[in-house]
């Protein structure tokens, strides 16, 4: 009733996104069946959603298919589904496999080494679904939109949340109607049944590093590991023809195989037939004895002239070095410093802005202070996009000062004064240039888009005191909780829509009203009464993302108003906004105040976990003083050259 089968299969499950170099093979020797022609291959490029297909129906061999790969960037997956020999004559790509599908918010990958009944498949698919049709003539379509269709009626959205026995009767109704050696995917899961009618073998095998330098070898296709990357990847692979090393398990009549990140999670099956006896695996010879390297005795004491000639050498090779780099024509030469930086990517002009600074402070008291100490955090921060040029402290009285760095990187100067006096006034004139920069790049899978974050031990470690929330009662923390996940959830968990969109509601919601708030207001108070200054913005910002894991500090600084902001008043005294920590990009700036991120109007002064820690001023009075008046002048001009 049902002819051969030629076709062979390979399905692979890693644990981490994986680029492995795969070569598909044409069996030698005479062929069975209908189906001597074609390949294909399909992957989840970077794990997203949308699958990729390549395939060519009408080949006799790989050459196309080595042709199609060469040089692909996005041909790292975490699942690979690949047949060769699995069209006949006459075959389209819509006949040609793996099959796609999109259902439920991502692609489905689908593969099938058999033959079945399609009048009988067409009598077990209930589901009338205009969604679900095939788009081919195959009995293998056919088979896909009858699984999709169970799926639909199930209510699950992916495997994972199918059931394992339900899974495995879909599979069994299938299996009574011919051959049904099946693999399917929906980008996370593969799940793989092998049928009792079956005219081909499937084998299964868990890879773990350290893998073969050489590879891994079979009749109808090989594969290796030789990026970098992927050095300690592991590998649960299905196949029809084994590979010549690892320990290769034949599946069994009638099994289902669910696997998931390079692991198998659920089998029907508790008792696998014997494995494959399989040659003693090649180990590559021992170095010489007389090698160098092996025998390294203990080396020789390095004389003042030895070190010398070292030294000499080592400016030689790096001259020679720099040399032989400009002969080159394919050198990659990228400017590192952002200050030199002139044009973004897309080619817009980068150019810096400078403005001239002054911070004035003016205490006064009705009885004369005898001694008081004071911190002073006014010395605008000095990096990559920012360049202090000249900068000023003057203080009206004599004290004896003490310069540090504290442990937030924040420039400190602790100031005593022993003299009395009745008015003391502080003032910093800072020259400073702001460099523009470029769009961040989030393309790289290593720079999160998504919630959760996920961290190594020692990040999580260095982060934990931008994780902490303020003490406040638990009820208020749950609302807060509730309210912080709503905008992940709005925005589908990405990291940086939902912070977009937390900075930019916080700007429409919340009211600008100076007095209207303290020192000891809460982030929930805020919340509550909908409105607040500044540091009442930046606070319930940072609260809202340590919610969500996402580590948040307090900045402050001065922002330039000049003509495009409606709120004068903030650029009257020092300002303060939000800064998160995103992995593999760094601290990025969002001001509520304004619904922006932080860019060429902000001047960034002081940092720390909340606005105790970056104060621009602070002191305490020993003995005198009485009751306090204080005066605060900001004024920030951009200077044109």
């Amino acid at each position: 009733m049902f002819s051969d089968i030629s076709s062979d299969i390979f399905a692979f499950s890693f644990d981490g996104l994986s680029s492995p170099v795969i070569d598909l093979k044409f069996r030698t020797g005479p062929q069975k069946g209908d189906h001597t022609l074609g390949w294909g291959l399909a992957w989840y490029p970077a794990d997203n959603k949308a699958a990729m297909v390549a395939k060519d129906p009408a080949a006799k061999d790989t050459t196309s298919l080595k042709g199609a790969m060469s040089d692909w960037e996005g041909f790292r997956s975490t699942v690979f589904f690949c047949k060769v020999r699995g069209a006949a004559s006459g075959y389209t790509h819509l006949e040609t496999q793996p099959f796609t599908r999109s259902f439920a918010g991502q692609d489905w990958v689908f593969m099938h080494n058999g033959n079945l009944d399609k009048e009988a498949i067409k009598k077990l698919h209930h589901n009338t679904s205009i969604f679900l049709e095939p788009l081919g003539r195959t009995d293998s379509e056919l088979a896909l939109v009858f699984l999709l269709g169970k799926i639909q009626d199930y209510g699950a959205r992916t495997l994972a949340e199918i059931d394992h026995n339900i899974l495995l009767s879909w599979f069994l109704q299938l299996d009574d109607l011919g051959s049904a050696d099946m693999s399917i995917s929906d980008g996370v899961t593969v799940a793989v049944f092998y049928g009792t009618n079956s005219q081909a073998s499937l084998y299964y095998s868990r890879l773990k590093p350290p893998h073969d330098t050489a590879g891994f070898q079979s009749d109808a296709a090989s594969f290796s590991l030789n990026n970098p990357r992927d050095t300690f990847r592991t590998a649960f692979v299905f196949a029809s023809s084994p590979f010549k090393s690892g320990d290769w398990t034949p599946m069994q009549g009638g099994q289902l195989i669910i696997a998931r990140r390079g692991a198998m999670v659920w089998t029907n099956k508790k008792d696998p037939l014997p494995k494959l006896p399989l040659p003693p695996t090649q180990r590559p010879e021992s170095t010489a004895a007389g090698s160098p390297i092996l025998q390294g005795g203990p080396l020789e004491k390095i004389t003042e002239r030895s070190a010398l000639f070292a030294s000499v050498q080592a400016q030689s090779q790096q001259a020679s070095i720099v040399a032989k780099l400009s002969q080159m024509s394919h050198v990659q030469q990228n400017v590192i410093n952002a200050k030199s930086i002139t044009h973004a990517a897309d080619g817009t002009a980068l150019t810096y802005r400078l403005y001239d600074l002054v911070h004035s402070t003016e205490y006064t008291y009705e009885e004369a202070v005898e001694h008081s100490t004071h911190t002073f955090r006014l010395l605008p921060v000095e990096d990559q996009v920012q360049e202090v040029i000249h900068s000023t402290l003057t203080i009206s009285s004599e004290g004896e000062d003490v310069r540090f760095e504290d442990v937030f990187g924040n420039q400190n100067i602790h100031y005593s004064i022993i003299k009395p006096y009745r008015q003391l006034t502080v003032s910093c004139r800072s020259l400073v240039k702001i460099f523009g920069q470029a769009p961040d790049d989030y393309a790289s899978t290593r720079r999160q888009a998504k919630l959760p974050m996920s961290w190594m031990p020692w990040q999580l470690q260095v982060m934990e005191p931008y994780l902490l929330l303020l003490e406040m009662p638990e009820t208020q923390i749950s609302e807060l909780l509730l309210y912080a996940r709503s905008f992940a959830e709005r925005n589908g968990q990405h990291l940086i829509d939902t912070l977009n969109d937390i900075n930019l509601t916080i700007y429409r919601d919340y009211q600008y009203v100076p007095g209207s708030t303290s020192f000891s207001t809460t982030p929930f108070d805020v919340y509550a009464s909908r409105k607040g200054v500044c540091q009442d913005f930046a606070n319930l910002f940072i609260t809202l993302a340590r919610l969500l894991g996402v580590p948040a500090r307090y900045r402050m600084g001065y922002i330039y108003t000049g003509a495009n902001y409606e709120n004068k008043i903030q650029s009257d005294a020092s300002h303060a906004w939000a800064e998160v920590y995103i992995p593999y990009i760094g601290w990025r700036g969002f001001d509520p105040t304004n619904g922006c991120q932080v860019a060429q109007d902000h001047i960034r002064v002081a940092c720390g976990r909340n606005y105790r820690d970056a104060t621009p001023t602070s002191g305490t009075i020993y003995r005198g003083g009485g009751k306090e008046g204080l005066r605060v002048q900001v004024t920030m001009n951009e200077v044109f050259l």
